[in-house]
């Protein structure tokens, strides 16, 4: 499976593009502002598109990708969600008064999107993929994704706060690669979890959760752009400082960035 990143930014800036990752050509993990990165034959092969949740920086080019492609397509785009990420897109996006229903355009029996509810735990299969929906901890409907082609996954945990859910799923799974978000700075923890995001101190937290043994590549997602240095920095520094219970080097930690690819 080839992982593209379109999108990892908590906001937008010169070269910062939020959230969004394309799985082989057909698959869209989220649909943040990395979409319009993509040409219009790109976009016509995404038959499916999976949300973490409603939250604007996620669902951004949604509504502008279907305009942009539907009527060259000869079937929906399928967007699969949570029930409540669902009811938010029909109520505040696919309104008629933000964007066309392209739910019942051009007609309810053959639309250019069709809608598909998720529960966490129960896998979906796709374009010869796995995509089971993982707990997460926001301020909305949300989830992460576990995606697997055959092999180990690629899991996402999408926006979240402390989450002992998700790890516990995390241990019975074949994990190649981790994407976890850290959106704030240590200065902001407070503000991190009001909005139920994580700062580095909650992400090491977090991380003790892990079987480190495993040695998973981590990925750091959601910076905001003006404090993804400060942010990487203070990963790096609790790294350094780990504790016996989980030993420096431990972590194989590093900074996603839009443009790049992996094969999982």
């Amino acid at each position: 499976m080839k992982l593209r990143v379109l999108g990892c930014s908590g906001a937008i800036a010169k070269d910062c593009r939020t959230t969004s990752f394309l799985l082989d050509a057909d698959v869209l993990v989220d649909a943040g502002t990395g979409v319009g990165d993509l040409s219009l034959d790109e976009m016509r092969l995404i038959d499916h598109v999976f949300l973490t949740h409603s939250h604007l920086d996620h669902i951004a080019a949604l509504p502008l990708m279907v305009d942009a492609i539907a009527s060259q397509r000869t079937k929906p785009i399928s967007v699969h969600a949570l029930a409540g990420t669902i009811a938010a897109l029909k109520v505040h996006i696919f309104n008629n008064v933000i964007w066309p229903d392209f739910s019942r355009i051009p007609s309810e029996a053959a639309p250019f999107v069709r809608f598909h509810e998720i529960e966490i735990g129960t896998p979906v299969q796709v374009c010869g993929k796995t995509i089971e929906p993982l707990p997460a901890v926001h301020t909305v409907p949300a989830c992460g994704y576990a995606v697997s082609a055959g092999g180990p996954h690629w899991v996402f945990t999408g926006d979240t706060e402390r989450n002992p859910a998700f790890w516990e799923r995390l241990e019975q799974l074949d994990v190649a690669m981790l994407v976890i978000e850290t959106a704030f700075s240590n200065r902001e923890q407070e503000l991190a979890r009001r909005s139920l995001h994580l700062s580095p101190v909650a992400l090491a937290e977090e991380l003790a959760h892990m079987d480190h043994a495993r040695n998973v590549p981590i990925y750091i997602t959601h910076t905001k752009p003006s404090e993804t240095v400060l942010i990487m920095a203070e990963i790096d520094q609790f790294d350094r400082n780990a504790t016996h219970d989980s030993p420096p080097g431990a972590h194989d930690i590093r900074w996603l960035e839009a443009g790049q690819e992996f094969e999982i």
